[in-house]
């Protein structure tokens, strides 16, 4: 039964990824999720959006996002899209979503995609992504008992450092330190997905509110975390493919790492809380 029509269960089902088979049954929190695609994604070089770019396994980088969400953290899981460019186009691929627009998609970053995202939230922790990350959904299932524990994190990647990308340092106790893209001696990369903790989500919404227009979000955690001492674990993902698609390059390799056949979920495994 492909996710697609599995959508009207009110089960949590779990899938084997397709690359893989490694997922293992749990029963996962309820979580609210947002995925920020406003952006203009003009370094790919295509004039649909970018999370609307067709993979070789013949969906779109959003509803590959969408298809692993819902199989590791429930059919019914609340996704929230926060559109700009194009975004009409988007709200038709995926119309059971949620949407919220920043009308300032063409002057301003992932920061304040982020900042309206959180503002209209309901309580409660919130996983984001960023609307270009192509991954396996076992990256998702290594970050569902953080997700358990309210613990803010950013999923991370050991194996490469690129100069594009946004790197990380740790602190004596092993939590994030700094992050961004001009880290010198960074320990790996930030492959864009990421959560904030209920009882953290105010200070970040203060920070992304700090935040100049043309800042990336983890921006608004690095001021965070040195001025007002969050803490955010990292959640070594390295195992488990992750690509964010900015160029060509980045799409044959996820395509490369990634390919194959649409996500499966094939069994019950337990209600959402």
């Amino acid at each position: 039964m492909s996710v697609r029509t599995d959508r009207i269960l009110n089960s949590v089902r779990r899938a084997t990824s397709s690359s893989s088979g490694r997922m293992r049954n749990t029963v996962v929190p309820r979580v609210q999720v947002v995925i920020l695609a406003a952006g203009m994604g003009t370094r790919l070089g295509r004039t649909e959006p970018k999370p609307l770019t067709r993979l070789h396994d013949g969906r779109s980088i959003l509803q590959r996002q969408i298809d692993g969400l819902r199989a590791v953290l429930g059919c019914d899981v609340p996704i929230t899209a926060v559109v700009g460019y194009r975004s009409e186009a988007i709200m038709t691929a995926a119309p059971d979503l949620l949407f919220t627009y920043n009308p300032d998609f063409a002057t301003t970053n992932t920061s304040q995609s982020l900042l309206r995202a959180l503002r209209t939230s309901r309580a409660g922790g919130v996983l984001w992504l960023n609307g270009d990350v192509v991954f396996d959904p076992e990256v998702l299932s290594l970050a569902v008992p953080s997700i358990y524990a309210d613990q803010s994190f950013v999923c991370v990647d050991t194996n490469v450092v690129g100069h594009e990308e946004v790197k990380y340092t740790l602190d004596d106790a092993g939590f994030v330190r700094q992050l961004s893209k001009t880290v010198v001696g960074g320990l790996g990369e930030a492959v864009g997905i990421n959560y904030v903790a209920s009882a953290d989500k105010s200070r970040l919404i203060a920070h992304l509110a700090r935040c100049a227009d043309n800042d990336y979000f983890e921006r608004g955690i690095e001021t965070a975390i040195l001025e007002d001492g969050l803490r955010v674990r990292p959640v070594d993902i390295s195992r488990f493919a992750a690509v964010e698609v900015d160029f060509e390059t980045d799409l044959h390799r996820a395509n490369t790492l990634l390919g194959g056949t649409p996500l499966l979920v094939p069994e019950v495994v337990g209600e959402v809380g």
